[in-house]
């Protein structure tokens, strides 16, 4: 096993005065991530949808191009949604930045291990594609310069190795209606006839 990074402390740094940053968290581990550092309108965590984090977010960068859009996922997530990663480079938003919170480990299923802990490098394939911007993580003192990446425009991939231990649940709202709407608001403001 190589170096590793809490993954609370991670989340923690990136999200740290923030701004205007809006998250999309994929199932488990990153949505109970965010909602550790603080519930709030600009975050929506997805209860559901396995793969699909990464697209949700090049939809939402594409139909916002002045917010900066941050998609925190799993491996196992990011491993189901290879594909995503070929569109998002065509498409090469300036103002997204992807996330891959790797444990090497299917969190939400009993921690079975996978490809990543047998040698595939998502970092590597998110090259491949031709997204321009790649970094990878795996020591605490590297998260500033993580950091910085993610709140700097440009489409980044970045992966963060991170200890593959269990954390108590900090559970998001389970409505998925409200979540829904709160975030349409908090991206176009308070009138019911927008659409995101």
């Amino acid at each position: 096993m190589h170096d590793t990074i809490d993954r609370r402390r991670l989340c923690a740094t990136i999200l740290h005065n923030r701004g205007d940053l809006l998250v999309i968290a994929g199932l488990g581990a990153p949505a109970w991530d965010i909602t550790a550092t603080g519930d709030c309108a600009e975050n929506f965590p997805l209860w559901g949808g396995m793969g699909g984090a990464a697209m949700m977010g090049l939809g939402l960068a594409l139909a916002q191009p002045r917010r900066r859009i941050l998609v925190i996922t799993g491996d196992g997530e990011m491993l189901m949604g290879l594909g995503s990663l070929a569109t998002i480079a065509v498409k090469r938003p300036e103002n997204l930045a992807i996330l891959v919170q790797d444990n090497e480990r299917y969190g939400e299923t009993g921690m079975q291990e996978t490809h990543t802990a047998h040698g595939v490098d998502l970092v590597a394939m998110a090259q491949g594609a031709g997204i321009p911007r790649t970094l990878r993580v795996t020591r605490p003192d590297q998260l500033e310069d993580l950091r910085t990446a993610i709140h700097t425009p440009g489409c980044l991939f970045a992966l963060a190795k991170i200890t593959p231990t269990s954390e108590p649940l900090v559970l998001p709202p389970r409505d998925g209606a409200y979540l829904q709407s709160r975030f349409r608001e908090s991206v176009l403001g308070p009138t019911s006839h927008h659409q995101l």
